[in-house]
């Protein structure tokens, strides 16, 4: 599995104000349903679900939420590239500007897994993160993110 079988140019979001965690969970929630068989709300209960067991940030202004929905056809993500980073519960209390939400199939085991693998390996690299961070357009941000 390639990130590019889980996201498309659209699915990234490039956002100037994002008022808190809630809020921009609740944003990127309506944007991973788009082309997908749910709504947005049940992408966001599911999320916010895993997130309350634990942060999903890895530090370094990064995080990864992400959560498994009952009669999802296939895995479907979205990046977002915070102008302003916020406050999302990270362990060295840094704020996340840089967020890649994954939702899979409830039975999607492996696929899940290896998506997190590989999403988690670029998002800690801070190489990338740099990268991404002086991106100026979406299209800029998924040729990152979808090399090979």
């Amino acid at each position: 599995m390639k990130i590019s079988d889980i996201l498309t140019n659209n699915d990234i979001l490039l956002i100037d104000n994002a008022d808190s965690k809630k809020q921009l969970l609740k944003q990127m929630s309506i944007k991973i349903a788009e082309g997908t068989n749910i709504d947005g709300r049940s992408a966001f209960d599911v999320i916010v679900e895993r997130e309350n067991l634990g942060s999903t940030a890895f530090g370094g202004g990064t995080a990864l939420p992400h959560g498994r929905i009952p009669g999802l056809k296939k895995l479907k993500g979205v990046f977002a590239k915070l102008n302003k980073g916020i406050d999302f519960d990270a362990s060295d209390n840094q704020p996340v500007d840089l967020l890649f939400m994954l939702i899979s199939p409830e039975n999607s085991g492996a696929d899940h897994l290896s998506a997190l693998a590989q999403i988690s390996r670029i998002i800690k690299d801070d190489k990338s993160c740099e990268k991404i961070r002086k991106a100026k357009s979406p299209e800029e941000i998924y040729r990152i993110l979808t090399l090979d």
